[in-house]
């Protein structure tokens, strides 16, 4: 895999300096407008202008107008409406449950969890913050508290007392199948309750984040996901809330359109009930091979392996180089942890690899669980 699809690596919580007021111009059905792209760190506006060339001012050779109107049968015009109503509906039903997070660095989204007043986001968006100012979709502002946070599934839960908080319906994201329509909804740029339409490009995907957390079970959707949107909700056309909004896709030319990651529902209802029920995570559930690395011109090179973990009991050590991994080839170590994050524990997996010495051989690791 190339450097650059893996940088999977653009965050989305959005700086508090870009909290400004931007209009919004809506169009009916049927009519032409354009939008300006935010560029820098402060979104812009833009007036929408429509025109419309005069039949006289076309080439001769060119047809003035098609000849014929196109005419679209009433059951795919009903076909359209229909799916138009579904979404709206769906909108107005889980907008009540996304909130504005906000700390003294950033701004993000997160999700209505419960009746107790729990809220799902990501690690991320709260950082090392324990206080928030949390928006609601009617734009009264309550104080929140952590409740706790887990950065290697970036899954956070914070608490808002007395506010009589919506809670969403969370699905069951397994469920998902490529091509089925969700929706993501947050606060990208600090645009409250903004909604974004796509399809779920794939599902069951490893994707490692800047700090070199491998998230697994991701699911891959073509629904803009911008800064802000951090932590608030994917939903498919059911109002069931099927991930968390968590990265979009880059390159060294800035964002990739039309690939972003949501961290599963599944996933994060696991993290979240260990967190609301203990404020830690006990049971990870994810697969653990007890190494550090350090990426070299030969491949990831071993520079630390934990005491009682399942590298040292296979007799890797400091200085080993890990060409691959059952039979993949490892040049990066975000290749050997996205392929080790695909895993489970008590799974068994075989490396390749190059000692010091500069002999080679298969060691075979018996993985066990990412401590909590």
């Amino acid at each position: 895999m190339s450097h650059t699809s893996r940088r999977f690596n653009r965050r989305l919580i959005a700086p508090i300096s870009v909290l400004v007021f931007v209009g919004l111009v809506a169009a009916a059905c049927g009519s032409a407008a354009t939008v300006d792209k935010a560029g820098g760190s402060t979104p812009t506006t833009a007036a929408a202008v429509a025109t419309k060339s005069p039949a006289g001012n076309v080439p001769a050779a060119l047809a003035a107008a098609t000849p014929n109107p196109v005419v679209v049968s009433s059951d795919a015009s009903s076909g359209a409406l229909a799916l138009q109503a579904q979404m709206v509906a769906v909108i107005k039903a889980v907008s009540p449950s996304v909130v504005e997070i906000q700390t003294d660095s950033g701004l993000g989204s997160g999700i209505v969890y419960d009746g107790k007043g729990d809220i799902i986001t990501n690690a991320h968006v709260v950082g090392t913050a324990t206080t928030f100012q949390v928006t609601l979709a009617d734009g009264k502002t309550y104080p929140g508290t952590l409740v706790g946070t887990y950065a290697p599934d970036d899954i956070a839960v914070i608490h808002v007392a007395g506010a009589g908080l919506v809670p969403a319906k969370f699905g069951d994201s397994s469920t998902l199948s490529v091509g089925d329509f969700v929706l993501a909804l947050g606060n990208p740029l600090g645009l409250q309750s903004s909604v974004t339409e796509g399809i779920v490009s794939a599902v069951g995907r490893q994707v490692s984040e800047p700090t070199g957390n491998a998230l697994p079970d991701v699911i891959q959707t073509s629904a803009a996901i911008n800064p802000g949107n951090s932590g608030g909700a994917l939903v498919d056309l059911l109002g069931n809330v099927v991930g968390i909004p968590t990265l979009s896709a880059g390159d060294s030319n800035g964002s990739v359109p039309g690939i972003g990651f949501a961290i599963s529902s599944n996933r994060a209802k696991v993290i979240a009930d260990q967190l609301i029920t203990t404020g830690k995570v006990t049971s990870t559930g994810r697969a653990y091979m007890g190494i550090q690395l350090r990426d070299g011109t030969a491949g990831p090179t071993v520079v630390s392996v934990a005491a009682g973990s399942p590298a040292k009991t296979a007799g890797i050590v400091v200085g080993d180089v890990v060409l691959s991994i059952d039979g993949k080839s490892t040049p990066d170590s975000a290749t050997l942890i996205e392929a080790t994050a695909a895993h489970h524990p008590g799974d068994t997996v075989q490396l390749s690899i190059r000692h010091q010495t500069g002999t080679t051989s298969t060691v075979s690791v018996v993985l066990g669980q990412l401590p909590s």
